[in-house]
């Protein structure tokens, strides 16, 4: 029986989680305020002030501030709202996936919901035009989201489904029914690429590698709700996610519906990743980076980890955006290889430090 986790069900939280929330709640908005000021078209402090109190109503916009509030309307306003609430979700998603596969080393890649979102983000890319003909510039800009998140809960259903005999789901079939439908995933993927023409292969190239270039105003509401309340609800199951730890039998024993919860938890996860990669293409290592950081520096008790990994997922993501679109100016990164730039040693270390752990 793990120790830790029985300590984290039978006290409450330790002294240095308590200042986790609130660390982790200034650390995003440190991000988001960096996010909205700095970059290639830099806004002031006065700018973002004055812009604020014309859309108040407070007061009217002053001449010179009229570029900055511009700016911050139509381009960067949006961009960091969806970062921070994409990175949330994705941290959320990771931590929830570590506590169900009691895997340190899972993150939300592991459900298909990445894989089979790509797959029909590329069908979309390829078909798209054939199948909606002359109205495919009319339905365009919710295509290629509403058949990404379909197709991510798609594939997350049927692992679902290949994982569930006889009424339980077993974490280890679950992880291999996993492997399958992403490798089944992505060699349909791959067979899709292969029939796409040049301009559909950069198409591709540009999703599969992930990006905020194209937020706007109207996505911000779809997802606050797809991402945003999945990641509430997550952090709700920390309780049963602690009692897991122990095992399913200890949980079961200690009052915890573990299949509710295994079912619960796949799908919220589901939802939020869906809706985060339909509108930004895959991004890599949010979900698998942030836990660790959190269980690192304050423990393994999901009551901190789950918040925290959303909070700090938030703030990881609104950074690397702001990364993406200055290191390159006036040209932009991808955000996903930032993200993996940046996850990928880190993730090593991780290896490395299990092995040595191993070992000794």
């Amino acid at each position: 029986m793990d120790v830790s986790a029985s300590v984290a069900l039978a006290t409450p939280r330790p002294r240095r989680g308590v200042a986790l929330l609130p660390l982790g709640l200034a650390l995003l908005a440190a991000a988001m305020l960096a996010g909205v000021l700095l970059g290639p078209a830099r806004v002031t402090a006065s700018g973002l002030f004055a812009a604020l109190l014309d859309a108040l109503g407070l007061a009217e916009l002053p001449v010179e501030h009229a570029r900055d509030a511009a700016v911050l309307g139509v381009v960067r306003a949006p961009r960091v709202l969806l970062g921070a609430l994409i990175g949330s979700g994705l941290g959320a998603a990771g931590a929830a996936m570590q506590g169900l596969f009691r895997n340190p080393l899972a993150d939300p890649g592991l459900i298909g919901v990445s894989a089979g979102a790509a797959l029909a983000a590329v069908a979309a890319i390829v078909f798209g035009g054939s199948l909606f003909g002359a109205t495919a510039g009319l339905v365009g800009l919710w295509m290629l989201p509403l058949a990404a998140f379909a197709g991510g809960l798609g594939a997350t259903l049927l692992m679902a489904r290949l994982g569930t005999v006889g009424g339980v789901t077993s974490v280890a079939t679950l992880l291999l029914a996993g492997v399958a439908v992403n490798a089944l995933a992505g060699a349909l993927t791959g067979l899709l690429i292969f029939m796409a023409d040049d301009r559909q292969v950069r198409d591709i190239t540009f999703w599969t590698l992930g990006s905020l270039a194209g937020a706007r105003w109207a996505q911000v509401p779809v997802v606050l709700l797809l991402v945003g309340i999945p990641s509430l609800m997550l952090c709700a199951l920390a309780r049963p996610f602690n009692a897991l730890l122990l095992g399913e039998a200890e949980a079961f024993h200690l009052g915890t519906r573990v299949e509710s919860v295994k079912r619960f938890a796949i799908v919220l996860a589901a939802i939020a990743v869906a809706a985060g990669v339909a509108f930004t293409g895959l991004i890599g290592f949010v979900g698998l980076v942030v836990p660790h950081l959190v269980r690192l520096g304050f423990g393994s008790d999901h009551r901190l980890v789950l918040p925290g990994a959303a909070l700090l997922g938030g703030a990881l993501l609104v950074l690397a955006d702001l990364l993406a679109r200055s290191l390159a100016a006036p040209a932009e990164l991808p955000v996903g290889v930032v993200t993996a730039l940046l996850g990928a040693p880190f993730f090593l270390w991780l290896l490395r430090r299990r092995a040595a752990g191993g070992a000794g």
